[in-house]
């Protein structure tokens, strides 16, 4: 469906609806450029603005199914974006998409998921200095928004990651190799949502493409510079979580040494009263002590001294 369709004349709105058979016509004129906003169109919805615009088929089967990695092509005329939008919630990422066409006096932008396109929008509206560049600003500002919400993205991860740390050396018996596994899948899939953005935003920053002005490549190079902050605090997630994960097998094999060290111990305690009661408990008539009126409690008194003594040395090598 359509949520927002306008034409900018030297950065300003124009006032009143534009049916979109005349938004074409009306983004040729001087200082002007249309700006159409789809949220999850169908083929059918998604026909009638490829018509006017002149679409390739190619990119809008790509709009229409999503599931695109980051990429930017050229179609005749016409830039076609890919941006990966990303919300952070419970070790997950969501991810979203946004498909941009962009081209001499319009940009139409094709949203998937619950990104707040339309806020930045809103927000350029109140920067016709900016919206006088025509399109390329559009690119911009949309472009911004997404590299900036990787941040918070990028927070949550940091504290997840330091919480799961934190576990993996703590005296609880929890193992948190599940969540560490969660935690490096996200971060796997976040460096597959921004690292291919890079090259493309890098194109806009050197005004590759002739869309972009000269006036706008600093603003571009600024989403570059984060992006390159972004996707280095990536590569250090991925290599933080991987000595993590080794460290913690190392731990529970650590553990396991000791409950094994633990079990060996007892078995060489318990195996000591186990031996006497067993040789006192043969059925032979000529057995040594036997007669004893004290042999009862000394066999006892011989158990439990061995046993102190067995634990003590336990103890003192770490064992128990």
């Amino acid at each position: 469906m359509i949520v927002d369709s306008a034409v900018y004349v030297n950065g300003h709105r124009h006032a009143g609806d534009i049916p979109l058979e005349e938004t074409y016509e009306a983004s040729r004129k001087q200082g002007c450029f249309a700006w159409i906003g789809l949220h999850e169109p169908t083929e059918n919805e998604f026909e009638a603005v490829r018509r006017e615009f002149g679409l390739h088929e190619l990119a809008v089967e790509d709009a229409i199914k999503a599931h695109q990695r980051p990429k930017l092509e050229v179609y005749g005329e016409t830039l076609f974006l890919v941006l990966k939008t990303a919300e952070y919630e419970a070790d997950r990422i969501r991810f979203g998409e946004i498909l941009l066409f962009a081209g001499d006096g319009f940009i139409i932008s094709v949203r998937h998921g619950d990104f707040p396109l339309h806020q930045v929008r809103i927000e350029m509206e109140r920067r016709p200095d900016l919206l006088a560049h025509g399109p390329v600003a559009a690119i911009y500002a949309i472009v911004d928004r997404v590299v900036d919400a990787y941040g918070p993205v990028i927070e949550e991860l940091d504290t997840d990651i330091r919480e799961v740390e934190i576990e993996v050396f703590s005296p609880d018996r929890a193992n948190p190799a599940p969540r560490i596994y969660r935690l490096n899948r996200s971060v796997l899939q976040l460096y597959q949502a921004v690292t291919p953005l890079r090259p493309s935003v890098d194109d806009l920053a050197r005004g590759i493409q002739r869309l972009i002005p000269d006036e706008m490549r600093p603003y571009f190079r600024d989403v570059d510079d984060h992006l390159l902050r972004v996707t280095a605090s990536i590569r250090e997630f991925r290599e933080l979580l991987t000595q993590i994960l080794s460290a913690n097998i190392t731990q529970a094999s650590f553990r396991q040494n000791e409950d094994v060290r633990k079990i060996s111990a007892w078995a060489a305690i318990i195996a000591v009263p186990t031996l006497i009661s067993g040789i006192y408990g043969m059925n032979f008539e000529h057995m040594p002590e036997l007669s004893w009126r004290v042999g009862y409690p000394l066999a006892i008194l011989l158990m439990v001294g061995c046993c102190l003594a067995l634990y003590g040395r336990f103890r003192r090598s770490g064992w128990l």
